[in-house]
């Protein structure tokens, strides 16, 4: 009976929703342009060049490469397989949801294992630095030194939180010093041994960096219209318009942000904290590409509340000092 109460409660819910659409129609049909922007300007742009690049770099040594030589870090400090350097490394490069694409990749290549994938989720969640840098700081804050202090606290923060999730699922030791001459080795090695030709490689690289992208696009699309139908529903007030949508996607969230009238110290802890959770759509991004594979979202979504907090609160009592000393 309860299963069958909650088929009832959700089919309810999706015909409420799409009675919504209709009465909304224009609303919604902005909302879905405005995706549509955002994809088209910031997210294809600054995601499919990485895409593209990280498929070659896997299928000629890259992840060998990265992993010998950073093999110290993330074996003493992080306490994970050396193979999940190449995902710390490319998704602090390329931003989210790039962290969750890599991850798979080298888990369906059996080059990390289930628990190691769970676990460099949790701090290679990182924002694209130029998203940061350039759209945050300047387009909405208006505030380039801020824009550095926001991205520091981010890239700062799951630092931390690696350090803080060590000993939570530790791989098996690995011999931690590192070789330049083993790691040129293993590159060269890998590129030898790999049978597939280049067409091959750029076509599923290709391929797969349109598949991604074109799944980010629907997630973002379908979040966006959740965040609409909602402020149609309970007229927010600009305040919690901008915490809601920031909370369901993050760059709308931003943007109703930076047009209120509050103290630019506020403003920039906020846009902190909702760059370092992400938003459910894009929490929703990492769940479909991680489908399949059984690696768990739960320690995922606690790592990001834990990067929101401290994120913010970093930016918050740094802001005055961290003006003072730029300016």
């Amino acid at each position: 009976m309860r299963k069958k109460s909650i088929s009832i409660g959700i089919m309810t819910l999706l015909l409420l929703i799409g009675v919504e659409i209709l009465i909304s129609s224009k609303e919604i049909m902005e909302t879905v342009s405005f995706s549509f922007r955002v994809w088209k300007d910031n997210i294809f742009p600054s995601l499919f060049p990485f895409f593209i690049l990280s498929t070659l770099l896997i299928e000629f040594g890259f992840v060998e490469l990265v992993s010998e030589l950073l093999k110290p870090l993330m074996t003493r400090v992080f306490k994970i397989g050396s193979n999940t350097a190449f995902i710390f490394v490319m998704s602090m490069i390329s931003g989210f949801p790039s962290n969750a694409k890599y991850t798979k990749e080298l888990y369906d290549k059996g080059l990390i294992t289930r628990q190691e994938a769970t676990k460099i989720l949790t701090f290679s969640h990182f924002s694209n630095p130029l998203f940061i840098l350039g759209t945050v700081s300047i387009l909405f804050l208006n505030n380039k030194e801020v824009g550095l202090l926001i991205l520091l606290s981010h890239y700062i923060t799951n630092f931390m939180i690696g350090v803080l999730f060590r000993n939570v699922l530790p791989s098996k030791k690995e011999k931690s010093h590192c070789s330049i001459v083993k790691a040129i080795n293993k590159m060269h090695e890998k590129r030898m041994h790999n049978p597939k030709k280049l067409g091959t490689i750029v076509t599923e690289a290709v391929m797969g960096a349109i598949q991604t992208l074109l799944l980010v696009l629907g997630t973002v699309t379908m979040f966006l219209v959740l965040s609409t139908i909602l402020n149609q529903i309970f007229h927010f007030n600009r305040f919690e318009q901008g915490i809601v949508s920031g909370m369901i996607e993050m760059t709308q969230g931003l943007n109703y942000l930076s047009k209120l009238h509050i103290p630019l110290s506020l403003k920039s802890s906020l846009s902190a904290m909702i760059l370092s959770f992400g938003g459910f759509s894009v929490h929703m991004q990492v769940i479909s590409i991680l489908s399949n594979t059984g690696i768990s979202y739960k320690l995922y979504f606690i790592a990001r509340v834990l990067h929101a907090i401290i994120s913010g609160l970093i930016v918050y009592f740094l802001f005055d000092f961290w003006l003072l000393t730029i300016c």
